[in-house]
């Protein structure tokens, strides 16, 4: 089966006890992750939702150091010197971007004194 996660699943309303979605919501464009916000809080009464920090100096999809504060017409150039492979056009998020879309708590997983991915979290 296919879904559409920013449309309506073919599921019930708190269907499932857990959603668990690791390093998914950057690739979304910024209008849809509301929608994919109230899919997961519809479907499941606890959540798990991991992302990338947009605060962490290195691109985690191409590697690259400061990759994603670039302007994309930058970025699509230096894109091609990573491990990434294709362009793809990645928008990693802010704390506050997670909370607003999640709510409290949303913890910071961390390399020393830096956040390198938020996850919010309804236990």
């Amino acid at each position: 089966m296919q879904a559409d996660a920013t449309r309506r699943l073919p599921f019930e309303d708190g269907q499932f006890y857990l959603a668990y979605s690791n390093s998914l919501i950057e690739h979304l464009p910024p209008a849809d992750r509301p929608a994919f916000a109230a899919e997961v809080k519809r479907v499941a009464s606890k959540w798990w939702v991991q992302t990338p920090a947009f605060g962490f100096p290195l691109e985690p999809h191409a590697l690259l150091p400061a990759a994603h504060w670039l302007p994309p017409v930058i970025r699509r150039r230096y894109w091609r010197l990573g491990v990434a492979g294709d362009w793809e056009e990645i928008s990693l998020l802010r704390r506050a971007e997670l909370v607003e879309l999640f709510g409290e708590p949303v913890i910071a997983e961390r390399i020393g004194p830096l956040a390198k991915s938020w996850i919010a979290v309804r236990a």
